[in-house]
Order: C-alpha cells, then structure tokens, then sequence
C-alpha cells in the first residue's frame, strides 16, 4: 500500500503565545492532514511525522495522538527539525506542510495525480491572518505546498542547516540544479500566459525565471488556492521584519544563494 508520510516542522505553539497550555497550530494541522480526500481512499496510509527543537519531543508525545511521529533535532533550528523528522521517513510520497498552514482537502490528491509527468508539485498560497482574514495571494511555494516521490526527495537531500531563514530557497535552487520535472497549481482565475504573467503576477514570473524549461502551471476550478498560509507575529518572515539584525542574517543568505545558484531560487 503506498504510504504518504507528511512533514511538520512546529515550535508546539499556539494563536496564543503566552498561554502554554492553549491550543497548538500543529493540532489543527495534524487534523487537515487526517481529512485529506486520498486518505478515504483504498490503499494510501498517511505517516505524520512532527519535527520539533531538542527536549520538546517529550512534551510533543504527552499532548499528541500516540499514531503521531515525533522527531527532535540536535539544534534550536527549523533544518535541524526538518531533517530529524525525514530521517523518519518510510513514504513513498512525501509532503511537507509547516504547522500553521493548512491545505485544501483534495490538494494531495491533485498534487500526487500528477506525479506521472511531473516530479515535483508546489502551489500558490492564500495568505489569511489567524482569525481568517484574508490578506493576499502569495506565489513563492513555500515548503506547506510541496509534495514529491521519496525519489525526488532522495535526489535532492536534506535542508543546508547553515540556513536559518531561506532555507526553503536553498532547497529549491538544489531541486532546480537537478532540472526536476516541477508542477505549481495555481486558482482558476491565476493568468497562464506570458505576457499577462510578467505584467500582473511578478512572482509568478520569478517561478519562470529559475524554472522555465522543466516547471508547469496548473490551473484548477477553485477560485482561491489550495495552500492556505497563516500571517501571525511568530512567523519568520515576521521576525526578519522585526529585527535589524535578523534582516541583516536574511540578506546574508541570500547573497549565498546568488553565488551558488546565480539567483534567488523560486
């Protein structure tokens, strides 16, 4: 039976910060995985797999469902977390989704759909604060839309734990480097030709720009995308905005990643 093992990385918080005994994005997350459309069907066995910092995994395992994998990296970073948890992993298929994110309840079956073709999928983000507020559209595919064959992952690797921010970036730019056959999936109403792509979603061409030659787009009927991202003041691109100092760290890796990859990877 194929397995589907699912990687969160999560700091065991909440909504609420200050209140330790609140409830945990990671609950809810766990929960949208469980309610994935190909989960119903016969044959997919969902492995969960929480990442989390060294001496959290006790408290992970008091609070959460015993089914529940739990992983402890060896440093205080969302890399270290990430890579205790995938060498956990048994899945045929691997999908990632940060803790505070949440995905539409068919997307894994569209993304694992394609993985004839393609070899790797991603999507657009609606982009909502914690109360549901929607706040943008986001088309930067971050690690909560990717899911890939073991063997991508395989060929690709772990994550640079050199990397306290972009991490994801880097990850990226190695998948481009092995011209990895990619899908991203975007709304219904998302342009699809060049031209209006370059003109009205820029991020969308940045996509273009590092992948062209081997990444598709791929329309579905929802107007809204399938991934959807939560904006709260614990998140990084939060923190890197709120610190002069954190600021400087994430120029600095970007600046790495133009030296190696020739750009910023998208």
């Amino acid at each position: 039976m194929p397995r589907i093992s699912v990687v969160i990385p999560s700091r065991l918080q909440g909504p609420q910060r200050d209140d330790p005994a609140g409830p945990w994005f990671v609950q809810r997350s766990i929960a949208c995985v469980r309610g994935q459309s190909i989960f119903r069907k016969p044959g997919f066995v969902p492995e969960i797999i929480i990442g989390v910092d060294p001496g959290m995994a006790l408290l992970a395992q008091q609070r959460l469902d015993p089914a529940i994998l739990v992983a402890e990296g060896a440093e205080r970073l969302q890399s270290s977390a990430l890579n205790a948890a995938l060498a956990r992993v048994s899945g045929d298929f691997v999908a990632f989704i940060e803790d505070d994110d949440l995905w539409e309840p068919t997307y894994l079956e569209r993304a694992i759909a394609q993985f004839g073709k393609f070899q790797f999928a991603s999507s657009t983000h609606l982009e909502r604060t914690v109360d549901g507020t929607v706040v943008r559209i986001l088309d930067y595919p971050t690690p909560s839309s990717w899911v890939m064959p073991r063997a991508t992952l395989d060929r690709v690797g772990g994550f640079d734990e050199s990397y306290r921010w972009h991490l994801d970036s880097e990850w990226i730019g190695r998948l481009n480097e092995q011209r990895i056959p990619r899908v991203h999936f975007v709304e219904a109403t998302a342009p699809i030709e060049l031209d209006a792509i370059s003109s009205t979603r820029p991020n969308l061409w940045n996509i273009l720009l590092c992948a062209a030659e081997f990444c598709s787009f791929m329309r579905h009927e929802s107007p809204w995308p399938l991934v959807m991202r939560t904006v709260h003041p614990g998140s990084g691109m939060a923190q890197i905005a709120a610190s002069e100092a954190k600021t400087e760290q994430s120029k600095a890796e970007y600046g790495r990643m133009i030296q190696r990859f020739n750009n910023i990877p998208w």
